[in-house]
């Protein structure tokens, strides 16, 4: 089982450090708090393991159903661009006076998880090849995978949120309202490119 688990170390670390949504909330949460990487991540679990679950047996296939993909991507693309829009209308007061965006960082990891098209498409895709590698190890090798890849995202989340909290003094007030700018504008493009995945589906 190690080399596999090695395996799901490599994957699941090279996923969570691409730049995404849950990344660019993670950044801008972490202004306010050094647990925001936690919170997401948490959030984040809350979706991503019965999702695993449903594909440890055997409903990998509704995800890859082009209406379902479509819908996904409307909604996800729509709710996207609004946490995008609201973190960007907010990034002065943010910096300014330490005002919170109108959600969590618990509830922005279970909405950029869920409403992320292409996350539950990777999960039916590459990830379920990963998940059907633990179908012989029974469900201790099933919990002992959910573990190991949560815990890379656990611990990749927590250090972004961590150093950015603890750096931030350092930076001046237009860098970080830059930073809120560039994060805000991450998620509105993110969310504009599921929209247009999801209408050339049926296009």
């Amino acid at each position: 089982m190690l080399p596999i688990l090695a395996g799901v170390v490599v994957i699941s670390l090279s996923g969570v450090m691409m730049p995404g949504p849950m990344f660019a909330v993670t950044v801008a949460k972490s202004y306010q708090t050094a647990w925001a990487g936690t919170q997401l991540a948490t959030g984040h679990a809350i979706i991503e393991i019965p999702l695993i679950l449903l594909i440890y047996f055997g409903f990998g296939q509704f995800f890859q159903n082009t209406t379902v993909q479509l819908v996904l991507s409307l909604l996800g693309g729509g709710m996207i661009i609004w946490l995008g829009i609201s973190m960007f209308r907010l990034r002065t007061e943010a910096v300014q006076r330490g005002k919170e965006m109108p959600y969590s960082a618990f509830t922005a990891g279970i909405l950029t998880t869920l409403l992320n098209p292409l996350f539950l498409l990777w999960w039916a895709t590459a990830g379920s090849m990963l998940v059907m590698k633990f179908l012989d190890f029974g469900t201790t090798g099933l919990i002992v995978f959910i573990l190991v890849h949560w815990l890379c995202d656990l611990a990749w989340l927590s250090f972004v949120s961590i150093l950015i909290h603890r750096t931030k003094a350092l930076w001046r007030r237009r860098v970080q309202e830059g930073v809120f700018m560039i994060c805000s504008l991450l998620l509105i493009g993110f969310g504009g490119w599921f929209l247009v995945s999801g209408i050339r589906l049926v296009v």
